[in-house]
């Protein structure tokens, strides 16, 4: 079980976009490594290819930052919070903030 998964909201807490928020969208788990919207965005020269009519030039994507540098927000703060697991009463292992205790898993 990770501590944060796809689909999760997070704010960057160090590097080039520090303090920005965004939504994961891939985690790479391999690498320790998530995707998130709109955070470390870089540009790539793009070749075209007239077969499959795709054009050339310069995009700009989104590339996956580490897992260390992002922390998971807090629904009821809205800020950054660490987390941690524990076991209800009925054997489920879940998540939580660890500063007011909240489960992040319903």
């Amino acid at each position: 079980m990770r501590k944060i998964r796809q689909g999760d909201e997070v704010v960057v807490i160090t590097g080039k976009d520090k303090g920005k928020h965004g939504s994961v969208t891939k985690v790479v788990t391999d690498k320790n490594r998530v995707v998130v919207d709109n955070v470390n965005m870089v540009k790539r020269h793009k070749r075209g290819n007239p077969m499959t009519g795709e054009a050339g030039g310069i995009v700009e994507k989104e590339m996956p930052i580490h897992i260390s540098n992002i922390a998971l927000v807090n629904p009821t703060t809205g800020k950054a919070d660490r987390v941690g697991f524990k076991f209800l009463e009925d054997g489920r292992k879940v998540r939580y903030c660890k500063s007011n205790g909240e489960v992040l898993d319903a």
